[in-house]
């Protein structure tokens, strides 16, 4: 009592706070919403734009086969008809195309006899249907008929809908939908026969008419897959899923048999119509060419928007409503024109054979003019019956109405936050002469039942495993805020989230002997820990810090004793579980490798495996343990940090969606921001950016990212339980190569595992985290030091068994192994190349010969290769700075030397301009398109200036150094840097006397804890507590009491947030020390080993740097002869003015292997260019998708709130946080 009378006194004159930075997520900004709506409405527009222009052409096609148009001579109609067949293969082309190389690079499965056979049935069909309609009947019709005929494709597809909604029981009203559109298109098709037949009275339109019919009808059998799985028919269930493992195979057949049956049914026609064959010659020789290449690259693209839409979840305004306008633009396209006097053609100025005809504004009307020669040549339209044309109005109506009522579904179509296109559309491709209708018909159907069923999913659990050694304060509160804003994010008690998550901190070396050795104690870092969780969850359970409100005392933690170390378990503010595991180096393995073993064995061996082997035990059946196992695992997932990785809730909900959707994904990483400052960090902004920017997104299109770094990394359980993976890596450096391979770049060899085991790894970009980088440039140049070797490790091994891997792995093709290696080739000589890139500036700077240049360009690094076999490593990177610093002033010189050599030479268009102007302006349109991102272009020219350092001479320090195997940071056992004023007063009273008179005694302390223990102890439920025999106790008492002190120093530490002593159960002590026994056991000191391990290691570097720097050599030597030979092999280039004009008199010489290499090193930037663009338009589309999904999400449980508080009004009183436990931030740092 007395105790928190003095701490109420105390917050009444001592409220001011010292408050961390936090930097949450708002709710979404304005340019957030901005960013959507225009997005969605550019797509929507391009949507509509590309179908009104692929249709519109396509009908142009088929009124130049119409016989009463002029534009065409009659005797040339057949080059019409051509290409109208052109327009109908062109997706079949690109559909065979795209299948060859999916079944030459991924998969290859064959399809069974029985699904070829019921391919061939149906795409001979819908081959047949299409060519008949369009070939053969349409060109006998109106403009009007054929832009609305074309709906009807869609009757098949409502008869299968209404059969699905009867057999699924749905209700009335929503079947009503698809008769409706049956009873429509069969009425569309009666006004139509009607029209011709019995108001016109033309008996030669009955072929044309019965063919348009039954083709119609043939094509609507096209999207008989949408709906194969909805009916109790198991042939048909089997060869639906075969189809979809065998796709690609399955795609060439199609595409060969749509390809033959059009090409047989225009033979035959222009055969049995006795057209002039020669006339399809012509095809080439006018407008139609044009039109067939304008249909099919506006129809590939606005398949392509249109899979974007749904996609960025725009299906309304940006796909249902473009393609349904579409059809009625076009009508208007045609018809309008009737209101205006259009030029009219002459078949003796305008035919095919006419060298007058050109291509301006007065062809296309001449074209608009000729397709209204079709309807004026009708009875009905030239004697205005108005039966006749309230039968062609009404029959087109209908069709239109029949093709919105048939597919309003999609309007009702649920998706994810994000979907694969194979799950979105049934089909590879879209029909060339039915696009909108292909598209909608297209699009997967489902029952309403089905889909609220499909949205009940199970939910995935996310571990986030942290690891820790010698963090400061401030590095230890990034990690900690970052994990409690993810508490706030999805709380445990929202019984509607999707997630669950559970925070583990991993940290090495957290004790230090005491008592001379014979206790241990949590040393200065575990103190801090302790002291930055309970300020965070101070600061996170205080929603009002208003002196007047009562404070609520922080509930009890528990604290334990393990067989590794010791354990903190806290329930953060919002439930979900935060456990601080320290790890005593004398008794587990130390360093980040053993840490993750030892969270991987602890979440998938002790808390998943073993639950399920004990229902197992308790009678439950196999085969259902093995199948809820196996979700499991695909559903479990770890997110792997640093101890100063600083992260928002978005970039971890990101990371998790590439993991939901995609089964084959082992890893996902997202973008790594370094922080800090100074002129090392402004280097590695530019250096990570240019990473991320243009080789992570190049891998991530072309095969698989090849290192997902273990700061922010999330990985699916069941890949890092596979084969020869997490098994694996358990595996202890015998070799020098191990060391170098294993323990320098652990997560680079992890993912090096999961991609020859078959896994797919991934980047996303919109999914931030921050990281410290190092800021000095002997901690830069240690860390490359691993790094660099253990890349080069990995990757030889990668490549090695690239034939293999790409079997395993159909995300790696033969060509993704080339890329890779020009790659490595490209980083090895790269010593060499800077060397010759500043030979040539010493030629062009000092005018000097070309031999004396390269040998000072090489003389530095080779004296530099010398001393660092000779100095030390502090002494090496010294050297390696001064010579930084000359280099970088010689950049400097060379760059501005090339300027004035541009203005004296009055053009840009020499080698060396083109490349500087080049670079230049790629790394800026680069930075253009990440606008968050872009004021990183300033470093630019700090990164250009240290090339040489970066390229030559940490090149040469790692492979010199590859034997020296140590961490290289944070090796320092130093002072921790502590920034708040309470940490640091603890400590300096702590060190100098206990029982200094502003403290209260040690005894009184102790006191203050086992009373807080006695209130504790009324919380813990029996279970958390078992039954233990007396003389099991008595024999743990000896035992406890050796580990007692670091107990009562950290409840100390924590007096105000109390600890309270907890145990662990018998069996997961047994579990940790056969873990350790096994796996982690510290390793024994055997000095015979370690000396043949360093000899080894320094054998290793022998070798590697003889290999490494004798390619170089080569490679100097090579270029060395060839400009010693001068100019009989060299490569003249005439000068070129700005203008275009070529000088006379001056030429520009290039040797052909620096011209092979500086083009091998254009077109890999073009490349990882291209690959960027590519990237950067799915990560808009996912940061749209996420935003909307989020958003709604947000309103529709304060909606939910709302309604609760309205119907209690004493829920806000109850649940003063409840607002806050359902906050669904959604606005992501950059894009």
């Amino acid at each position: 009592m007395e105790k928190q009378q003095s701490h109420e006194f105390r917050r009444s004159w001592d409220a001011c706070r010292e408050v961390p930075i936090i930097q949450n997520e708002q709710i979404p900004k304005k340019r957030v919403h901005c960013l959507k709506w225009f997005s969605c409405a550019i797509v929507g527009i391009l949507v509509f734009a590309l179908a009104l222009l692929s249709k519109t052409s396509f009908l142009l096609l088929i009124t130049f086969g119409n016989n009463k148009t002029d534009i065409i001579c009659s005797e040339k109609k057949p080059a019409a008809l051509l290409g109208i067949g052109f327009v109908l293969v062109g997706p079949s082309v690109l559909l065979l195309l795209k299948s060859t190389w999916k079944f030459i690079f991924k998969s290859a499965a064959m399809p069974s006899k029985k699904t070829v056979f019921w391919v061939l049935c149906v795409e001979f069909l819908v081959a047949l249907g299409s060519a008949i309609l369009t070939i053969v009947a349409m060109p006998h019709f109106d403009i009007v008929t054929n832009v609305m005929i074309l709906n009807s494709v869609s009757i098949l597809s409502a008869v299968f809908q209404v059969v699905a909604d009867c057999l699924a029981k749905e209700k009335k009203r929503l079947i009503m939908l698809p008769v409706c559109s049956i009873f429509l298109i069969v009425l569309g098709y009666v006004l139509f026969a009607v029209n011709y037949l019995v108001i016109e009275r033309s008996p030669e339109m009955r072929i044309p008419i019965g063919l348009a019919i039954v083709g119609t009808i043939l094509v609507s059998v096209n999207w008989w897959e949408n709906y194969s799985t909805l009916f109790s028919i198991s042939s048909l269930h089997d060869i639906s899923k075969d189809i979809a493992q065998s796709r690609n195979v399955v795609c060439i057949i199609s595409s060969l048999m749509r390809i033959l049956i059009t090409s047989a049914v225009f033979a035959a026609y222009v055969g049995l119509s006795r057209q002039n064959w020669k006339s399809v010659i012509y095809v080439f020789e006018t407008v139609i060419v044009s039109l067939v290449v304008l249909q099919i690259l506006s129809s590939a693209v606005c398949r392509w928007f249109i899979v974007v839409a749904c996609k960025m979840h725009a299906l309304h305004r940006s796909f249902a409503l473009p393609i349904y306008m579409a059809s009625i633009a076009v009508l208007a396209v045609f018809l309008i024109p009737l209101a205006f006097k259009l030029p009219e053609s002459n078949q003796n100025s305008t035919c095919v054979g006419n060298v007058q005809l050109k291509y301006n504004g007065t062809l296309l009307l001449l074209m608009l003019a000729d397709a209204t020669k079709t309807l004026h040549s009708r009875d009905i339209v030239e004697n205005m019956r108005t039966g006749g044309l309230a039968c062609l109005i009404c029959s087109a109506l209908s069709w239109w109405l029949g093709l919105m009522l048939s597919t309003f579904y999609i309007w009702f179509l649920k998706i994810h936050r994000i979907e694969r296109t194979q799950d979105l559309f049934v089909r590879r491709m879209y029909e060339g002469a039915f696009l909108e209708q292909s598209m909608l018909l297209n699009t997967r159907f489902e029952i309403r039942k089905r889909i609220k069923e499909k949205l009940t999913k199970e939910k995935c659990r996310v571990f986030l495993c942290a690891t820790m050694w010698h963090e400061t304060y401030d590095e230890m509160m990034k990690i900690i805020i970052s994990m409690f804003r993810l508490d706030k994010y999805r709380p445990k008690t929202d019984k509607q989230s999707d997630v669950e998550f559970e925070f583990h901190i991993y940290f090495d070396d957290a004790f230090t002997d005491a008592d001379n050795g014979k206790q241990r104690q949590a040393n200065e870092y575990a103190e801090i820990i302790v002291d930055v969780i309970k300020e965070v969850y101070t600061i996170f359970s205080e929603e009002d810090p208003c002196i007047f409100k009562q404070t609520a005392p922080l509930p009890c933690q528990k604290i334990i004793n393990t067989p590794y170390g010791g354990r903190l378990e806290y329930i953060l503010p919002k439930g979900n579980v935060m456990m601080v595991h320290m790890k005593d180096k004398k008794l587990i393995r130390h360093k980040k490798r053993w840490s993750q073993i030892m969270y991987l064995y602890y979440i998938f061996g002790w808390r998943l495996n073993r639950q399920y082997f004990q229902k197992f035990k308790g009678g439950e059946e196999l085969d259902g343990l093995k199948e809820k196992l196996k979700r499991e695992k695909e559903n479990t997932y770890i997110l792997a940090l640093d101890g100063d990785t600083d992260f928002q809730p978005s970039a971890v909900m990101l990371l998790i969606d590439r993991l939901k959707l995609y089964p084959e994904v082992g890893a996902a990483c997202g973008r790594i921001h370094p922080t800090g400052t100074g002129p090392m960090v402004w280097y590695q902004k530019f250096e990570y950016a240019v990473g991320h920017w243009l080789q992570k997104t190049a891998e991530h299109v072309f095969g698989c990212v090849l290192c997902s770094p273990g700061c922010f990394s999330l990985f699916r359980g069941a890949a890092l339980m596979d084969d020869n993976v997490m098994k694996r890596y358990t595996t202890k450096a015998s070799e020098a190569s191990h060391c170098v391979q294993y323990d320098q770049g652990e997560d680079r060899w992890l993912c090096t595992l999961l991609l020859q085991q078959g896994w797919r790894v991934e980047y996303n970009a919109a999914s931030d985290a921050y990281t410290n980088a190092p800021q000095d440039f002997k901690e830069f140049y240690n860390q490359r030091r691993r790094w660099g070797p253990s890349t080069m490790a990995n990757t030889i091994d990668l490549l090695g068994s690239g034939g293999l891997t790409s079997q395993r792995n159909s995300s790696i093709s033969k060509l993704y192994i080339l890329y890779q290696i020009v790659s490595m080739a490209a980083s090895i000589l790269g010593p060499a190349t800077i060397c010759l890139m500043i030979s040539g500036s010493f030629v062009f700077v000092w005018e000097m010969s070309e031999n004396l240049a390269l040998a000072l360009a090489i003389v530095p690094p080779t004296v530099y290769l010398i001393l660092c076999f000779k100095l030390t490593s502090d002494m090496q990177i010294k050297i390696a700075a001064i010579m930084s610093v000359f280099y970088a002033f010689l950049m400097a010189g060379s760059v501005l030397s090339i300027i004035g050599d541009l203005v004296r030479q009055k053009t840009f268009l020499t080698p060396s301009g083109l490349f500087l102007i080049g670079m230049v302006a790629l790394y800026i349109i680069t930075a253009a398109l990440h606008p968050q991102e872009f004021s990183l272009v300033i470093y630019g020219l700090l990164y250009f200036l240290c090339i040489p350092s970066g390229y030559l001479l940490l090149a040469i320090y790692s492979i010199v150094n590859m034997n020296n195997v140590t961490w290289g940071t944070r090796e320092t056992g130093g002072q921790a840097k502590t920034t708040a004023v309470d940490t640091i007063k603890k400590k300096v009273m702590n060190a100098t006397c206990c029982k200094c008179p502003c403290l209260e005694s040690k005894e009184d302390l102790i006191k203050g804890i086992l009373v807080e223990e006695e209130v504790c102890a009324e919380t813990i439920t029996e279970t958390e507590r078992p039954h233990i025999p007396l003389e099991a106790l008595r024999a743990e008492e000896s035992i406890k009491d050796v580990h007692q002190t670091w107990i009562e120093h950290l409840q100390m530490k924590s007096d105000d947030f109390p600890l309270y002593e907890s145990e662990l159960t018998e069996d997961e002590i047994k579990f940790w020390e056969e873990l350790q026994k096994k796996y982690l056991e510290p390793l024994k000191e055997n000095k015979e080993q370690q000396e043949k391990m360093v000899n080894d290691l320094r054998e290793l570097r022998n070798k590697v740097t003889f290999a490494f720097f004798f390619c170089n050599a080569l490679w100097i030597v090579a270029t060395f002869f060839l400009e010693t030979i001068g100019d009989s092999v060299s490569i003249k280039i005439p000068k070129m003015y700005p203008n275009g004009t070529l000088s006379q008199t001056e030429v520009f010489s290039i040797d052909p292997i620096g011209l092979m290499f500086l083009l091998s090193f254009a077109l890999l930037l073009i490349v990882q260019f291209i690959a960027m663009l590519y990237h950067r338009i799915y990560t808009l589309i996912h940061f749209v998708a996420y935003a909307d999904t989020e958003i709604k999400a947000r309103r529709k449980q304060s909606h939910q709130v709302a309604q609760i508080q309205v119907s209690n009004p004493q829920y806000e009183m109850l649940e003063p946080d409840a607002s806050l436990c359902i906050q669904n931030p959604s606005v992501l740092t950059s894009v």
